[in-house]
């Protein structure tokens, strides 16, 4: 099964979209509550990035027997440093966006306290790709 979702950026009226629709997906087809729990998070926390951070960016899901992959790809600024960027309270967010209530530095740090695998890629000037696995057992 799988599912594709488009992000705006700076659209957070629409932030959570993807994680309900995944959510409501997972439910369907009987996942665990808890593995539930772990994928809405760390999604919720993708798709925010996103809206805070990049231009555009697309969330592509992949559920099958054993796993469920997900890959935000986005266009934007991208990351200078990936490590600085995974400690807990670092963050770009603008003022504009703290002002919102995002912005705390906890969304990549979340996303890896709630993923079985996590990986990073970014270009400076050009995006960002991350990928989420989560295992059904």
């Amino acid at each position: 099964m799988k599912l594709e979702f488009a992000i705006s950026g700076g659209d957070f009226s629409r932030a959570g979209i993807a994680s309900s629709e995944v959510k409501k997906m997972l439910k369907k087809i009987n996942v665990e509550p808890k593995i539930i729990k772990r994928v809405v998070v760390a999604l919720y926390e993708a798709e925010v990035n996103v809206c805070a951070h990049a231009y555009k960016g697309n969330i592509f899901v992949e559920i099958d027997g054993t796993k469920i992959k997900i890959d935000i790809i986005d266009k934007g600024p991208g990351i200078e440093n990936i490590d600085e960027a995974m400690k807990e309270g670092y963050s770009t967010a603008s003022d504009a966006v703290r002002e919102m209530g995002f912005g705390a530095g906890m969304g990549l740090s979340n996303m890896k306290k709630n993923a079985d695998e996590m990986s990073l890629e970014s270009k400076v000037d050009e995006g960002t790709k991350v990928t989420i696995i989560n295992y059904l057992k």
